[in-house]
């Protein structure tokens, strides 16, 4: 066992006597460790609820005969952190959850891990350490929030972010949009609607590395604590098994997943993270592979935001093994790929069924024959921009208008809330990209106002930084390069012609190229915003959004 570095052998002595000093017995000694990393705090309402997630995952340990050892990460709720400098460290908190857990666990040698998970960035960060650590591990996320009522409507916390545009306009008032805030998020888990988290727990599924039902049995459910029981007493079999990460998260199980994420019309952010979590799996994933998967895969889910259905109706419907089963059963997967059940998938989803057509789309009738997600380029995003088309209306799929430029989300807003912005308009917002950003914060405030004020039919939005997954609209993000590399975002003059072609993939400035080159040799660039700590660290070394934004090697 791994662990016998720790415990076996003459010179462990000590560290045995340290292990008896928190009241171990020589059995819990001779057991398998099982490392049970947990992200709980008291401020995420997708992660106040972890401790008692934990604690089944170790009764689960236990009764397969394990010790477990828990220890624990940080978790940024985007949230609570949009609209100011708080939203400047979530992407950039994914490495240090990475490096974190990576540090742990190489400091005292495991067998297993259990990683319990739940909101946008600590998914992937457990992911990129999980496959970094090529250990057996095992995922059960918290589980999604069961979604709000509000005078008879389903509703989730992107209702309430547009509420603030309603009131602006007129269409609610103050004291509606105080009832709403009350009921929208009625209970702990990870918000109701396809946005990032959901998203990425649905996509730790499909890759293969949580069991059935890790992205869709509600937070608030039995289920979920039998589900993280039933983790517990799997990694169990994983560790008996020698069934690694690394045996779970191949190039095809990469593929599968990507394929899942059109189907369903995930978040964009989805591109940043999988293409990250891949690198240190050493699979390649760029954007043109991830097009041309979106390209055929069809759509056959819309959830909040880009439809009325929330997760909890997708788990009513059979969940993402029925999404699975009804790909693979027009060849859409690879079914051979192994998963943390120990299973193939196709083995996997003999039992899994669509139970509901109106949540999961047959795949002769599906909202659109290419998936969820698209990838731009031009003379605008020579190295890629990423949409999701299928929170687009169809008006916007192809539009030109007149630029609109914001040097930071700040002043974008303020521009949006002041009645500044008009229907046709291209708002441009950069500098907010991963190094120029720093961190490339997650913009859901201008894009939920633009929603609220009924000109998300009208106003395409585009920046070198990112959306939430509770956007929806013509809402263009990941320019590469971004305006802090000198890419063509950061000279875009106020009044210049953008032309967007979702159908056809582009995205250009309409200026000709010797006046681009012009602008770009004659560009000077701003002063870093910040200059100390970890986001001037991390600034230095990430790279473009187009490569995941990974830190360079």
């Amino acid at each position: 066992m791994n662990s016998d570095k720790m415990k076996k052998g003459l010179e462990r002595s000590p560290h045995r006597s340290l292990l008896y000093a928190m009241g171990w017995v020589e059995e819990e000694m001779e057991r398998p460790l099982i490392g049970i990393v947990n992200s709980a705090n008291d401020y995420i309402p997708g992660h106040k609820h972890l401790h008692q997630i934990a604690a089944a995952v170790k009764e689960g340990v236990r009764l397969a005969g394990g010790t477990p050892l828990e220890f624990f990460t940080i978790g940024v709720c985007d949230g609570l952190a949009m609209n100011h400098q708080g939203m400047n460290y979530s992407l950039a908190s994914r490495e240090l959850i990475a490096d974190s857990v990576e540090i742990m666990v190489r400091a005292h040698p495991l067998d297993g891990l259990v990683f319990i998970p739940n909101c946008d960035k600590i998914v992937p960060g457990m992911l990129m350490a999980a496959a970094r650590l090529d250990l057996p591990a095992v995922f059960v996320s918290g589980g999604p929030m069961m979604a709000g009522r509000f005078r008879g409507q389903k509703v989730d916390l992107s209702s309430v972010f547009e509420g603030v545009g309603k009131v602006q306009s007129g269409q609610m008032n103050e004291r509606e949009l105080v009832e709403l805030e009350e009921c929208a998020c009625p209970g702990v888990g990870s918000c109701a609607g396809m946005f990032t988290a959901n998203s990425m727990n649905c996509m730790t599924e499909a890759l293969g590395m949580g069991l059935p039902g890790n992205g869709t049995v509600p937070a608030v459910t039995a289920a979920r604590i039998r589900l993280a029981k039933q983790a517990g007493i799997r990694i169990m079999g994983a560790v008996s098994e020698g069934l690694t990460a690394a045996k779970i998260m191949t190039p095809q199980a990469f593929k599968n997943a990507l394929t899942v994420d059109m189907a369903l019309g995930c978040s964009t952010n989805t591109v940043l993270h999988l293409p990250a979590i891949a690198h240190e799996a050493s699979v390649r994933l760029d954007l043109d592979m991830i097009d041309g998967i979106s390209r055929h895969t069809p759509q056959v889910c819309k959830l909040s935001p880009a439809g009325e259905h929330r997760i909890e109706d997708l788990e009513a419907a059979g969940g993402i093994q029925a999404v699975m089963k009804l790909l693979a059963g027009s060849g859409l997967l690879d079914e051979t790929c192994l998963t943390a059940s120990g299973k193939t998938l196709g083995e996997q989803l003999a039992k899994a069924a669509v139970l509901d057509e109106t949540v999961i789309r047959p795949l002769d009738d599906p909202y659109s024959q290419s998936g969820g997600i698209a990838i731009l380029r031009g003379n605008l995003a020579p190295d890629g921009a990423v949409v999701k088309q299928g929170a687009v209306a169809p008006e916007m799929m192809k539009k030109t208008g007149p630029a609109r430029v914001f040097e930071s989300e700040e002043e974008a807003v303020a521009a949006i809330m002041g009645g500044r912005i008009k229907a046709g308009d291209v708002v441009v917002i950069r500098y907010e990209g991963p190094k120029g950003g720093p961190g490339m914060r997650e913009m859901l405030t201008p894009t939920s106002t633009v929603a609220g004020l009924g000109l998300d039919r009208e106003v395409a939005l585009i920046t070198d930084g990112r959306f939430s997954g509770a956007t929806r609209g013509a809402s263009i993000g990941h320019i590469s390069p971004e305006a802090m590399e000198k890419g063509p975002i950061a000279v875009v003059h106020e009044g210049d012609l953008i032309a967007i072609d979702i159908p056809q993939r582009r995205l250009d400035l309409l200026v000709d190229d010797e006046e681009l080159k012009r602008r770009l040799a004659e560009l000077k660039l701003p002063e870093p915003k910040i200059k100390k700590g970890y986001l001037a660290r991390y600034a230095r070394q990430v790279t473009s959004a187009n490569t995941g934004a990974i830190l360079k090697d």
